[in-house]
């Protein structure tokens, strides 16, 4: 019998709302350069998914959200999301004071805040995981 053995990687992503818009940023890396995405990353070892996702939603667009404030939104894991792997990401939601600015950092080509109900194309899955988020703070506002 052949046994399987597949790296699996863990990311977080932040679905991060001001008032009636979400923050993206723009991948300045293969897969997907040029296309909009959530901020996230990989979780560090030791670490928690929330922990994570605050820490790669200031990384890359200097927002600071304390990881209490972030609410989880579901997990992601179609083998095929990702072109480069297996990848299952948790994605968490931060509500974010209508004065928030943000600025593109570490592995982010540039930051935009988007419609919340119409964000565009984005890379990966990441439009199915605005639209959670979005149907979930609809749902609990």
């Amino acid at each position: 019998m052949t046994e399987l053995v597949e790296n699996i990687r863990y990311t977080a992503d932040v679905v991060c709302i001001r008032g009636s818009e979400v923050l993206l940023i723009e991948r300045g890396w293969d897969p997907h350069k040029g296309m909009y995405a959530l901020p996230g990353g990989h979780v560090d070892p030791g670490e928690t998914s929330r922990n994570a996702a605050a820490r790669e939603l200031l990384e890359e667009t200097g927002v600071h959200v304390a990881p209490a404030n972030l609410v989880f939104v579901g997990v992601w894991d179609e083998p095929d999301r990702d072109p480069r792997g297996r990848y299952i990401t948790a994605a968490y939601a931060a509500i974010v004071p209508e004065d928030t600015t943000a600025r593109a950092w570490d592995d982010a080509a540039a930051v935009r805040w988007m419609p919340l109900d119409t964000p565009g194309t984005l890379a990966f899955d990441h439009g199915e995981i605005v639209t959670a988020a979005r149907r979930q703070s609809l749902h609990h506002s």
